[in-house]
């Protein structure tokens, strides 16, 4: 049986209700994505609640994160999480279908990482089915709702496989959503990219395109991942 909760520097993920688990993808987006000086971040599909707490701990204290989830155990667990942490007056998990969502306020940066395995066999598990593929959340339906939702000069980034970045790509430039930066993340030595994380502007200018290793040999983690996850991972 897996471990039910993962143990970061500041805050513990307790994952035992999620179909999602704690995982790379989630650490190197809530580690990447640039937070600036952000007043409003959106987490859409945030599961256990791991990105809106690793933003929460990089970002100031008038930030206010809103955390969004449709699963409502997904939900229950978000903010068991949440309230455990120094963050839990700035994080709010809410229960909505982001296609329904609505605010009044403007998001300066968005994140997400969703629903991924398209038209892919899916498992009898549907709160598993739901969190791997988009089935209930297409790209189209989330960057139509990210354009809507983002500040003029906000941002939004996502995390994804690699083999639908152009896909993803064409569809933001429908939006007027540029990719303004990109990480190819290649999980071992000599590989091709497994995962890519995109960050998306209302600004068009040249991408700045850059590469990740996260290991170097089995659990052994490579210089450039420890650098950039160094302040949430308990043994580094």
């Amino acid at each position: 049986m897996s471990n039910p909760y993962f143990q970061f520097k500041q805050f513990t993920v307790w994952h035992d209700k999620c179909a999602m688990k704690v995982g790379t993808d989630g650490v190197l987006l809530g580690a990447w994505t640039p937070v600036r000086e952000a007043r409003h971040i959106l987490d859409i599909g945030t599961g256990t609640g791991l990105v809106a707490l690793m933003l929460a701990q990089r970002s100031t204290v008038d930030t206010k994160i809103v955390a969004l989830e449709i699963d409502e155990s997904a939900v229950e667990q978000a903010k068991e999480n949440v309230v455990r942490t120094p963050w839990k007056e700035r994080i709010e998990v809410v229960q909505a279908d982001f296609i329904q969502y609505q605010s009044s306020d403007k998001f300066d940066v968005i994140v997400s990482n969703p629903p991924y395995f398209i038209d892919s066999l899916e498992c009898p598990d549907q709160q598993r089915n739901a969190a791997r593929h988009n089935n209930s959340l297409t790209y189209e339906e989330l960057l139509k709702g990210v354009a809507g939702l983002l500040a003029e000069d906000g941002t939004f980034t996502v995390v994804i496989p690699a083999d639908v970045a152009d896909r993803l790509k064409a569809i933001a430039l429908k939006w007027n959503l540029y990719a303004v930066r990109q990480l190819n993340v290649v999980t071992k030595l000599g590989g091709e990219p497994k995962r890519i994380l995109i960050n998306f502007s209302f600004s068009n200018q040249e991408c700045v395109v850059e590469s990740l290793l996260t290991e170097i040999a089995r659990h052994q983690y490579s210089e450039e991942y420890i650098s950039l996850t160094r302040e949430y991972y308990l043994n580094l």
